[in-house]
């Protein structure tokens, strides 16, 4: 019987930070480097109406346009709802529920088809995920490392503590902390850059890894101010 593939599990310290934006990133590099990858959400809330009408979920076309538009929608997200809202909260206004089972077994259904597999959760870590769990739950279940994703700037050193304590609270591996940068950088003139201060901050106060930094539109991990190259089937695989 083939077992599930390594992965990752990337959370955040909030919502917009910047999860799927790191989660595309990782796909195309994991792509590049010829593994076999795959993406998964399993609940996306927020939807959009394009220009044609149709409705869209920018994080779904996101995640598979990072795989080559090789899987559908229905794999990479089968619980998809409408309202901005944490997803059961989504789901109650159109008169549904999160399937709790639904949740995991998305992910297994990836099982045979890649050697690693990317699954992004919603908000941050204890952002309601069904009726009854939050998002560590299913982290907890699924047992992938946490990449935290947190945004670069004012504020992220508390956000990002805060999920490192919920994360060892309940006992979840963390593989590293990326921190993004989710708006053109404002001009401090000689004042130092987040990119320069927050890293170090976080880094001096925890024993978690900073893997990195990426800025705004960027598409590499950056550390120190110069770019790093990741070999994230390692990092899936704990070492």
């Amino acid at each position: 019987m083939i077992g599930p593939p390594a992965g990752l599990f990337v959370t955040g310290t909030d919502t917009g930070v910047g999860k799927t934006y790191l989660t595309a990133l990782v796909v195309r590099a994991l792509r590049e480097a010829g593994v076999r990858v795959g993406a998964c959400k399993p609940a996306c809330s927020g939807a959009a109406t394009d220009a044609a009408g149709m409705t869209r979920w920018e994080d779904i076309a996101a995640l598979s346009d990072a795989l080559g538009g090789e899987f559908s929608d229905e794999l990479i997200c089968p619980q998809r709802f409408l309202a901005p809202l944490a997803p059961p909260v989504a789901a109650r206004v159109e008169g549904k529920s999160v399937d709790a089972r639904l949740l995991r077994d998305c992910v297994a259904r990836w099982g045979e088809r890649v050697d690693v597999l990317l699954v992004e959760g919603v908000g941050g870590l204890l952002c309601p995920l069904t009726e009854r769990e939050t998002v560590a739950d299913l982290a907890a279940d699924l047992g992938y490392p946490l990449v935290i994703v947190g945004r670069l700037g004012l504020g992220t050193i508390n956000h990002t503590l805060l999920t490192v304590e919920a994360a060892r609270a309940r006992t979840l591996p963390i593989a590293g902390i990326v921190l993004s940068e989710t708006a053109p950088p404002p001009r401090h003139g000689t004042a130092p850059s987040a990119e320069e201060t927050n890293p170090a901050e976080i880094a001096a106060r925890t024993d978690v890894p900073v893997l990195g930094v990426v800025l705004y539109g960027g598409r590499e991990l950056r550390r120190q101010g110069a770019p790093v190259r990741m070999d994230w089937r390692a990092v899936a695989a704990g070492r």
